[in-house]
């Protein structure tokens, strides 16, 4: 994959503009000092290899060369996604959604940032954000898509059963066409992320609904209860200890309790 590629495959979508690292520390780190610079809405970083990818609680992995999507993308947030910038993560969700369906594979998403396939995690997002004063400015959604099966971090490295696009498909895929599927799918549901359809569809795709769960939270005791789904503000709903519990986004590890859930 190359920056022509790239470009062929995006042509039409209104980005803000484009850059294209054959190697990079993180697409995030990138992004977030283009975005102090100026970057547009919509601006977009590319690497075909990242060496320090970054994901929730600083963990880090590394991306590599040929067998992945690594991108992050600038958004300058209108005054409704200030007001609820939890629904971003969402927007990246939904649009990793799409392009499974569109390669005829079931995905779900273990709130708050994972893609599942089978149970077994194929993609994660995080959304840093960059404040001027009191007011958030921009926000960078960053993408790890692993596509070949070379991009599945050893064993002894998962914190979590994990695959790929291509282990699920069993042939190979074009890493700049699935970018196209994806950014077009997210413009789609961005234009959608104030209405209650959005919240909707991100609730009908979360894994383990109905199901047993642990979120671990920060060190302390795993808060156990039945996932029920999601607040209007992308807040996780459950029923622990017979109550209804609003649960944040934050440093949340979620387990599924039930072993055949993977």
């Amino acid at each position: 994959m190359d920056e022509n590629q790239i470009s062929a495959a995006l042509a039409g979508l209104p980005l803000g503009g484009l850059r294209f690292y054959r190697s990079i520390g993180s697409t995030n780190d990138e992004a977030l000092a283009w975005s102090a610079v100026g970057a547009q809405d919509l601006s977009l970083v590319v690497a075909d290899e990242q060496t320090a990818g970054r994901g929730r609680a600083g963990r880090k992995w590394h991306t590599p060369p040929g067998m992945a999507l690594a991108f992050s993308l600038i958004l300058r947030p209108s005054p409704f996604e200030r007001t609820v910038p939890a629904r971003l993560t969402g927007l990246g969700a939904l649009a990793l959604v799409d392009l499974c369906k569109d390669l005829a594979l079931d995905a779900q998403i273990k709130w708050p940032n994972d893609i599942l396939l089978r149970g077994r995690k194929v993609a994660g997002i995080l959304v840093e954000s960059a404040w001027a004063g009191n007011a958030l400015d921009a926000s960078v959604l960053g993408i790890g898509l692993n596509v070949a099966a070379a991009a599945i971090p050893p064993a002894e490295e998962l914190t979590f059963p994990a695959t790929s696009l291509e282990t699920e498909l069993g042939r190979r895929l074009k890493r700049a066409g699935l970018l196209g599927v994806i950014l077009a799918a997210l413009l789609a549901w961005r234009s959608r992320i104030a209405s209650p359809e959005f919240i909707r569809a991100w609730e009908s795709s979360l894994a383990f609904r109905g199901h047993l769960v642990a979120l671990g939270r920060d060190g302390n005791q795993p808060l156990v209860g039945t996932l029920l789904g999601l607040e209007m503000d992308g807040s996780l709903r459950l029923m622990a200890d017979s109550m209804p519990t609003v649960v944040h986004f934050g440093e949340i590890h979620l387990r599924p309790m039930d072993d055949r859930m993977g």
